[in-house]
C-alpha cells in the first residue's frame, strides 16, 4: 500500500482516500497518492483570516523573527529525514542540498534580517518624515503595515522546500498567514516538511496551511488585502494572473517564470585564460545540477564566433564525464528528471531545438543510467546543440526544454551578443564572463535591463561565488517579461511587498506617536534624570537632553589634528583656508562629532552599554574658531530584541537623535547614535 498525502486545512490534516499515483522518478515505482476528498477552500481562507491573522498580529517584527529563527534550527535538527525522502525526486545529495538547507538557510537569513532591520512593532516607518509647512507644524511621512489578508503561494515541483520557504519567510514576518500549494509530482516532500512545521508548534495556529492536488476554487475566493505568488511556466502565469477575480479585486499578483537565461563569454576571454575554463565548468555545472530542472539554469551559451568550436570541445568533455543514474550509487552525479511527463515534455522540445541547429552532444545508443530498476526513471541525457545563425533561428530564443539541455550559439562584438541576449524576452539572471571591467562596465546595464540578476565572474569573484543559478536571500530574485516581471527575496525588500504602504500626515508629535519613531519637530520629554541613566524599559521615544554649550578654539583645533594627525588645509592654514568657500578656518567635522558626544555623554557605569554605530551623519554648516555649540539627544527609537548577553543580562538597542547647533541655533551636524541599553529585569 502507498501513503495517501493529506492537506492540512484549517488545522487539521485531510485526507484518507486515494486518488492520482505519483510516482518514484528513478524507477517509475507507485510510492504515494494524492487525496480524494475535495477541500473546502472557504474553510482554509476563513481560517486564515480569522485565526492565522490575529495570531500573527498579536506577536510583532522582532518575535516572528525569532519563531522564524527558532523553525530554522527545528528544521535542520532533521535535515536527514528531508534528504531521505528529496532522493525520490531523482535528486542527487548536492541537489537536495540547495532545496532542503537552502531553504532552511533561507529562513535562517530572514530572521537575521528581521531581527537587524525591523521594528519591535507592527509599524515599519518609511522614512525620513519631511516638512510640508513652512512654520514646522505639518510635515508627511510614510509607513508599512501588515494587510490583514493572506498569501497564497503556488510553487513548481523542482524546489518542493526552497520553493515554499523562500516565499514563507518574508510573508509571515509581514503577518500574512500562508496557504502553500505545491506542484504534484513532488508534493509528497513538501508534505513532509509541512508535518514536521506543524508537529514543531512553533507557528502560531493558522499560520501555514498546505493544499494537496488542485487549488479548486481558492483563487475566487481572494480579496484585495490578500496577495498571490506563483513560481512555474510562463504560461501558467499567464493563465493564473488572468483570473476574473483577482483582476476584479486587485490581488496583487507576483510570478517568478521560468526563462531562457544566457551566459556570455565575453570578446576578451582566450582559450587559454582561467576565464574561459569558469565559463565552461559554469556552464556545465548548471546544466546538470538538478537535472537543468531550474529557472534559473543556462539555457542560452552566447559564444564569440571565433571560439565556438574550443567552446564545443571542452564543453563535450565535461559533460561525457558526467555519470547519469541513481544518486544512491557512487559516482553518480546528475539524477533524474522529476516524472516521466517530463522526460516526455523534454525530448518534444529538443526535437524542436534540433530543427535547422547540430545537436553536439546528447541521447544516443549507449546512454545508459547507472542503477537498479533505473531504466523506468525519469533519466534524461544532458544535451547540447549549436546554432550557427542566432539572429534568424527564433526558436533557440522563444523554446525551453526544462532539463539538461542548452543551446551555443555564436556572436560578432558585444553588441550582438547583448541583442541575442535581450532576445530571450526577459530573463531571471544572465551571466557575464569577462576580464576587462571596461567591459563589464558597458554590458552589464545594457543586460540589466531585460535581466532581474546580472552574474559577472572572472579569477577573483570565482573564488567565493556562488554561481550562476543560486538566488540569494539577500538580492532580488525575479527578472521582466517572460521571467514573470516579478520580484522575490531581495532582503527586507520582499517582506515589503507583502505588507500595505501608506502616507500619513500631521503635526510632528502625531507623526511620532503614529511611527513609533521621534521625529524632529515632535515635543519632547526633558527630566533631570539623563537619559543615558535609564534602563531600557524605562526610557520613552522623545525622552531629551539639551546639552550645556562650548565654545570651539584654535587649541582645539590644533590638539584634535595632533591626536588624528589630520592636518588638512582648510583647519590648519589661514591664507588658503581664506580662499575657500567658507573664507576661513573651520573645524574639523569629526571634532565636532566628538565634542558633541563629550557633551551628552553620561561617563560613569550605567544602563548605556556599548556605542555600536552611526547612521545619517551630515556635517551640515561649517563650525569656526570661536563659534559655540551644543547638542540635543533625544531618544529616537527602540528596538527589543528580547535577547540576553553571555551574563544573562536583558538588553536592546535604542537609536538616538543627535542635532548640533551653533550660537545662531543653526544646524551644524546631524545623526543617529546607536547603543545597546541594559534592561532592568
Amino acid at each position: 500500500m502507498t501513503a495517501t498525502l493529506q492537506s492540512l486545512i484549517g488545522g487539521r490534516w485531510i485526507g484518507k482516500e486515494a486518488h492520482a499515483p505519483l510516482h518514484s522518478a528513478l524507477n517509475g515505482q507507485m510510492i504515494y497518492h494524492t487525496h480524494a476528498e475535495q477541500i473546502d477552500f472557504d474553510e482554509a481562507v476563513t481560517y486564515a483570516r480569522k485565526t492565522g491573522v490575529p495570531g500573527l498580529m498579536k506577536l510583532d517584527f522582532q518575535l516572528r523573527a525569532q519563531r522564524l529563527k527558532a523553525l530554522a534550527v527545528y528544521l535542520m535538527d532533521r535535515k536527514e529525514e528531508l534528504y531521505r525522502i528529496s532522493h525520490l525526486t531523482g535528486a542527487t545529495r548536492p541537489d537536495s542540498w540547495v532545496d532542503v538547507e537552502g531553504g532552511i538557510g533561507t529562513l535562517f537569513a530572514y530572521a537575521s534580517m528581521g531581527s537587524r532591520e525591523l521594528p519591535s512593532s507592527n509599524v515599519l516607518h518609511e522614512g525620513p518624515a519631511m516638512a510640508l509647512g513652512k512654520r514646522g507644524g505639518f510635515a508627511g511621512t510614510h509607513i508599512l503595515v501588515p494587510r490583514g489578508g493572506l498569501a497564497v503561494h503556488i510553487n513548481a515541483f523542482n524546489f518542493p522546500i526552497w520553493g515554499l520557504l523562500e516565499k514563507f519567510a518574508p510573508s509571515f514576518l509581514a503577518a500574512m498567514p500562508c496557504i502553500g500549494k505545491p506542484a504534484t509530482a513532488t508534493s509528497y516532500l513538501t508534505e513532509a516538511l509541512v508535518r514536521m512545521i506543524h508537529e514543531s508548534g512553533i507557528l502560531p495556529d493558522g499560520a501555514l496551511q498546505l493544499v494537496i492536488g488542485s487549488t479548486g476554487d481558492l483563487l475566487d475566493r481572494l480579496g484585495g488585502y490578500d496577495a498571490v505568488t506563483f513560481t512555474g511556466s510562463a504560461d501558467t502565469a499567464a493563465k493564473l494572473r488572468a483570473n476574473k477575480n483577482l483582476i476584479a479585486q486587485s490581488v496583487p499578483f507576483t510570478a517568478e517564470a521560468d526563462s531562457l537565461n544566457c551566459a556570455i563569454l565575453a570578446p576578451d576571454v582566450a582559450p587559454d585564460d582561467a576565464e574561459f575554463d569558469l565559463f565552461v565548468k559554469e556552464v556545465a555545472r548548471e546544466m546538470t545540477t538538478k537535472a537543468g530542472q531550474k529557472c534559473t539554469a543556462v539555457r542560452r551559451i552566447i559564444v564569440p564566433r571565433q571560439h565556438v568550436d574550443a567552446v564545443a570541445e571542452r564543453l563535450r568533455a565535461r559533460l561525457a564525464k558526467v555519470v547519469v543514474g541513481d544518486p544512491s550509487v557512487e559516482g553518480v552525479r546528475m539524477g533524474a528528471l522529476a516524472s516521466m511527463d517530463q522526460v516526455r515534455d523534454v525530448t518534444e522540445r529538443v526535437a524542436m531545438l534540433a530543427r535547422g541547429n547540430e545537436v553536439l552532444f546528447g541521447a544516443c545508443d549507449d546512454f545508459k543510467p547507472v542503477g537498479e530498476g533505473v531504466h523506468a526513471g525519469a533519466f534524461f541525457c544532458p544535451t547540447l546543440l549549436l546554432c550557427r545563425n542566432p539572429m534568424e533561428n527564433d526558436a533557440v530564443h522563444d523554446v525551453e526544454a526544462f532539463g539538461p539541455v542548452s543551446t551555443m550559439m555564436t556572436y560578432d562584438g558585444i553588441d550582438e551578443a547583448l541583442e541575442l541576449a535581450a532576445r530571450g524576452k526577459g530573463s531571471l539572471v544572465s551571466t557575464l564572463v569577462t576580464k576587462e571591467p571596461a567591459i563589464a562596465a558597458y554590458a552589464v546595464p545594457v543586460a540589466a535591463a531585460s535581466h532581474g540578476r546580472v552574474h559577472i565572474l572572472d579569477a577573483e569573484s570565482s573564488v567565493d561565488s556562488t554561481g550562476h543559478g543560486s538566488p540569494l536571500p539577500q538580492l532580488k530574485h525575479g527578472g521582466p517579461g517572460r521571467a514573470g516581471g516579478g520580484e522575490e527575496l531581495g532582503g527586507i525588500r520582499a517582506v515589503r511587498h507583502f505588507l500595505q504602504r501608506a502616507a500619513v500626515q500631521g503635526s510632528p508629535t502625531m507623526l511620532a506617536a503614529v511611527t513609533g519613531e521621534y521625529v524632529r519637530g515632535a515635543k519632547v520629554q526633558e527630566s533631570e534624570v539623563h537619559p543615558f541613566r535609564k534602563y531600557f524599559e524605562d526610557l520613552k521615544m522623545g525622552d531629551s537632553l539639551l546639552t550645556h554649550r562650548r565654545t570651539v578654539s584654535e587649541a582645539d583645533i590644533v590638539a584634535f589634528g595632533g591626536v588624528s594627525g589630520d592636518f588638512f588645509y582648510m583647519h590648519f592654514d589661514e591664507i588658503a583656508a581664506k580662499d575657500s568657500q567658507f573664507g576661513k578656518r573651520i573645524a574639523h567635522g569629526y571634532f565636532v562629532l566628538s565634542a558633541a558626544a563629550g557633551l551628552f555623554v553620561s561617563p560613569a557605569p550605567g544602563p548605556v552599554l556599548a556605542n555600536y554605530g552611526l547612521d545619517n551623519l551630515r556635517f551640515v554648516a561649517p563650525v569656526a574658531i570661536g563659534d559655540t555649540i551644543r547638542a540635543r539627544l533625544t531618544c529616537k527609537r527602540k528596538v527589543d530584541r528580547n535577547r540576553t548577553d553571555e551574563r544573562g543580562v536583558g538588553q536592546g538597542v535604542v537609536a538616538w537623535d543627535v542635532q548640533v547647533t551653533n550660537q545662531n541655533g543653526e544646524l551644524v551636524a546631524s545623526y543617529d547614535i546607536l547603543t545597546l541599553v541594559q534592561k532592568r529585569s
